[in-house]
């Protein structure tokens, strides 16, 4: 018994599967990418020498037989004509002569099943034309995000929603809180949009200047961008900072609000405020109200904790930054720099290709995508870079007054910037002290 299996798939579309898919021996595969000159050579190869052909033909679905539902059907007569039996992997298929089922009911089958893969071709010729346009960088299909408007071939700014969404970019950074920066462009624009909403638009690549199509891939500078890289390396790094903070204290109005943990129950510590009857007088305390201890943690006051934490961040920051071995960014950025030109050079040469009948315009278009999206990642590796004056930022915060000139939520925005826990530490005398734990 002898079995062969034949593979078709599109460029256009996801890569082309492995030749061991089918879980069991096969003879011979037949493979074809784009055209179906390999199935054709599979029907000679049977015409030809009928004692070596194969009894068994393994195919994923019908469709790939062929371009539509009449060549399909031909081409399953004349292989079922010469004797072989075609299995479908991934339909409900198998050739009639060996069937011993009635022949209305496998003719109906038949039909149904020529109905579906007739649905099947309509649906991938939608995918074929949607890579198309996406080989030409052309925007995926669909409504423009908030802020742009659909041109002839890409995005284009709209004036009169582009400022709105600088202006939640631009709040974001100043303060690094979603929840601050959505109520800041209701209260503002009235423009109501949900946390959810506001979180792509921060991760968004259109904002970037760059298209993200439905297989993940990215291309970069395909369109005016409204944030700049250094804007958009900066929300990444926001983003990242915030995702390992408790859930809401982002936004939180006082500058320890998810920091703060008692390293007794290790368990983060609520602030709570307290008043007096009659009296606009706050006070502001740090507790853990979950405490699992008997008696329970005792309550700190607030301003103690933040005066104690500004202490010893001045004092132990440029400490903790002299001790890191920090790679050489320079020569890491020059490196990957150098990548994406090498790249370009390839891409510039493309079209020279094209005019000598070196490539066709299918294989330059193709080529040409892979390249950006290559080059696209080689962007955000170099974006993700540590700042290279880490050193010196570290001197210029370790001045007290610095911290105290600045307001609760301008000094949230910057603790979290260095600060990964503190750690109250709580000594048998009722007495405790800071330990600071740093993100680097």
């Amino acid at each position: 018994m002898k079995i062969v299996a034949y593979i078709y798939s599109d460029p256009l579309l996801p890569s082309a599967p492995t030749e061991n898919i089918w879980g069991l021996e096969v003879d011979k595969v037949y493979q074809d990418l784009g055209k179906h000159q390999q199935l054709e050579q599979l029907i000679t190869d049977c015409k030809t020498d009928q004692a070596d052909q194969p009894d068994y033909l393994l195919v994923r679905r019908l469709e790939e037989l062929g371009d539509n539902v009449k060549i399909i059907s031909d081409r399953l007569n004349q292989l079922e004509s010469l004797g072989i039996k075609i299995i479908t992997t991934e339909q409900d298929y198998s050739s009639p002569q060996w069937n011993q089922f009635n022949p209305q009911k496998l003719k109906f089958n038949l039909s149904n099943l020529l109905q579906e893969v007739q649905t099947n071709k309509k649906r991938t010729r939608l995918e074929q034309g949607h890579a198309r346009n996406r080989l030409k960088i052309l925007p995926p299909p669909g409504k423009a995000p908030y802020g742009y408007r659909r041109g002839q071939d890409r995005y284009i700014i709209d004036k009169s929603t582009a400022p709105v969404v600088k202006d939640f970019f631009e709040r974001f950074l100043l303060f690094g809180s979603l929840r601050g920066a959505v109520r800041y462009l209701e209260n503002r624009y009235g423009k109501k949009i949900s946390p959810n909403t506001g979180r792509n638009w921060l991760s968004n690549p259109v904002y970037r200047g760059s298209l993200k199509y439905k297989n993940n891939e990215i291309i970069s500078h395909t369109h005016t961008p409204i944030l700049n890289a250094e804007e958009a390396a900066q929300i990444d790094r926001l983003l990242r900072r915030n995702s390992r903070l408790p859930r809401r204290t982002a936004s939180a109005p006082r500058s320890l609000a998810g920091l703060v943990i008692c390293q007794q129950c290790q368990l983060t510590m609520n602030i709570t405020k307290v008043t007096q009857h009659k009296k606009k007088t706050e006070y502001l305390y740090l507790r853990c109200h979950k405490c699992p201890q008997s008696p329970k943690c005792r309550a700190i006051a607030y301003s103690e904790i933040l005066n104690q934490t500004i202490e010893k961040i001045c004092l132990e920051l440029p400490l903790a930054v002299n001790q890191l071995e920090l790679p050489n960014n320079t020569a890491i950025e020059n490196k990957l720099r150098q990548e994406i030109k090498q790249k370009e050079i390839i891409i510039n040469q493309l079209p020279i290709l094209l005019t000598q009948a070196v490539l066709d315009q299918e294989t330059v278009d193709l080529r040409n995508y892979k390249l950006r999206g290559e080059i696209a990642q080689l962007e955000n590796k170099i974006a993700q870079l540590p700042p290279g004056n880490l050193q010196a930022i570290a001197q210029a915060v370790s001045l007290p007054q610095f911290w105290l000139d600045l307001s609760e939520a301008e000094r949230r925005f910057y603790f979290r910037e260095f600060i990964k826990q503190i750690e109250i530490v709580r000594n048998i005398s009722q007495s405790w002290s800071l330990k600071l734990n740093f993100i680097f």
